[in-house]
């Protein structure tokens, strides 16, 4: 009787752990689709913002053409390379700086309506998304955690749960405090 009452708890806690890593791993998907469906918002504003910035700065050519190549190439990223995509969309990030440094040098451009519009919506996406990398980095720390932790990593390994990768930086220059200069 005793032997049967281990035999079930053993069972049981087994269901439990199974349970916990799958409750993560869904969590870790679920707060990466909330990243993916902020950068789907920001690339769609994209070519709004271009088309805006042309009319002004016909000549800044090299600069809106590279803004669309890197978010071309940030759409392109196949789906699951978190690395990639953090890397394409943290160069797409520093040429929309760029861009947005170019409207200082056209203070037409600088005044219209759309152009104000559509980049406090970048910025607006641009904070949503900052939250859904810290929510996503969470969950990919919670799942990561359970695959690497005794007992769980057993359970983690028979049923080959793999450790999410976290969306960093990768570029040193993003890391880099600003200089102010007055």
């Amino acid at each position: 009787m005793i032997g049967l009452a281990i035999g079930v708890a053993v069972i049981l806690y087994l269901v439990f752990v199974y349970n916990g890593l799958v409750k993560a791993r869904q969590m870790a998907e679920e707060a990466w689709s909330g990243i993916d469906v902020q950068l789907k918002r920001r690339a769609d504003l994209i070519p709004n913002l271009i088309e805006t910035v042309k009319g002004y700065a016909a000549h800044e050519k090299s600069t809106l053409e590279e803004v669309v190549a890197l978010r071309n190439r940030a759409q392109a990223v196949p789906e699951g390379d978190i690395a990639g995509r953090a890397a394409a969309e943290g160069a797409l990030s520093q040429a929309l700086g760029r861009l947005f440094a170019l409207a200082e040098a056209y203070p037409d451009l600088k005044a219209n309506e759309n152009f104000a519009e559509l980049q406090s919506s970048l910025e607006t996406i641009e904070g949503e998304l900052q939250m859904s990398r810290r929510y996503y980095n969470g969950a990919a720390r919670d799942l990561n955690v359970k695959v690497e932790s005794f007992p769980s990593n057993l359970i983690a390994n028979t049923f080959r749960f793999a450790k999410a990768s976290y969306f960093e930086i990768t570029n040193e220059a993003d890391r880099a405090v600003p200089s102010v200069r007055f």
